[in-house]
């Protein structure tokens, strides 16, 4: 059970935690630490008073990185559920996925990856 700001509490799931192999993680993590680099870049630039065009290229390149990153993130959770679903008999699990520690965890639907993929388009 988690609460909203208000302090009303609902019974919302959590998503599963996020699974993947030790090279995409290293992946994901190098593009992330790329972009908190380039957003240094963007507040120096600010900071100085850097002409338009560098701050925008800079926050150009961390936009990029940020999304190239979430577009990992998001295959990467689409490879598990259909792993997933593969792995276990139709209707076994109810559509859950079984995390590496055996605990069953509810599947992201398509719907719900094709919302977050799409709010990063």
């Amino acid at each position: 059970m988690t609460k909203t700001r208000d302090g009303a509490a609902t019974t919302e799931q959590a998503a599963p935690d996020f699974e993947c192999d030790p090279e995409t993680k290293r992946r994901i993590v190098n593009r992330l630490k790329r972009a908190r680099g380039q957003l240094d870049a963007v507040i120096d630039a600010a900071e100085r008073g850097a002409s338009c065009k560098e701050t925008i290229t800079q926050l150009s390149a961390v936009t990029h990185a940020l999304n190239r990153a979430g577009f990992v993130i998001i295959a990467s959770a689409m490879r598990n559920c259909v792993d997933a679903e593969q792995a276990s008999p139709a209707g076994d699990d109810g559509g859950a996925g079984v995390a590496p520690d055996g605990a069953v965890a509810p599947a992201m639907t398509v719907d719900e990856l094709e919302k977050i993929f799409l709010s990063l388009v």
